[in-house]
């Protein structure tokens, strides 16, 4: 499949919550099944930066460097012996009418576009502390996650629970005629702060459902920031 979407995904605040599986069955795409890690389902709100964006090789002006958060589950598919590990978007949140509207047109993904703000502090390249702060505003009120790591950014261990939030390398979105659209996203391995704090502000059950904000309001099972990497995403075919 050729490259839809190149880019760079940088600072990945993610705040993951275990869940009743239940509550992710009406969601689950068609061909996919759900992911657990240890025997636990989990959803992940997600913050982080676009930069560099170019669609099928074009830079478009005023939509290249752009917030997005977005709310994930994780999902597999065996085809041919190979295990494919995915995310399915519940929600995903980005500033741009466009970039909504194409992501909507050519995957089915939910997204919606909202005012965005963000604060990135970096850290140094001895290490140090990076913080992270990536807000939106839906109907007149602002929502925010926040999270921060310290010392230097390192490769989670292949078995961690870490690796687990951060290498799934496929997406799935239900389409409106009942298939599933499949897409690669190929990166190169993560390096992560442990973050030593996170929060989540404002109310999101009318954005991500009453169901799903429930556990979104208890605090997360886990944190980390993710340093990122350049990103491909390709086009899907259905299956």
């Amino acid at each position: 499949m050729p490259a839809f979407l190149t880019a760079e995904w940088r600072y990945l605040a993610m705040l993951n919550y275990t869940v009743d599986p239940a509550v992710l069955a009406h969601l689950l795409p068609r061909g996919a099944e759900l992911d657990e890690f240890e025997n636990k389902t989990y959803v992940s709100l997600v913050g982080f930066r676009f930069e560099r964006t170019r669609l099928r090789g074009i830079w478009i002006p005023f939509h290249s460097d752009f917030d997005e958060v977005n709310l994930r589950f994780y999902v597999r598919r065996k085809v041919a012996g190979e295990v494919r590990r995915g995310v399915v978007f519940i929600r995903e949140i980005v500033p741009r009418w466009a970039v909504a509207k194409t992501a909507q047109v050519c995957f089915g993904e939910r997204y919606i576009a909202l005012p965005m703000l963000h604060k990135v502090i970096e850290p140094t390249s001895e290490g140090g502390r990076i913080q992270t702060d990536y807000r939106w505003r839906y109907r007149q009120k602002w929502s925010a996650i926040r999270a921060e790591g310290s010392g230097r950014p390192v490769l989670p261990p292949i078995d961690s629970r870490e690796a687990f939030f951060t290498e799934h390398y496929w997406g799935y979105a239900a389409q409106a005629d009942g298939a599933t659209l499949e897409y690669r996203v190929e990166h190169d391995r993560w390096r992560i702060w442990p973050a030593a704090t996170a929060t989540l502000e404002g109310d999101v059950s009318e954005l991500f459902g009453r169901d799903l904000a429930g556990c979104l309001t208890r605090d997360p099972d886990s944190v980390l920031v993710a340093e990122g990497s350049a990103v491909t995403v390709y086009s899907g075919q259905k299956i």
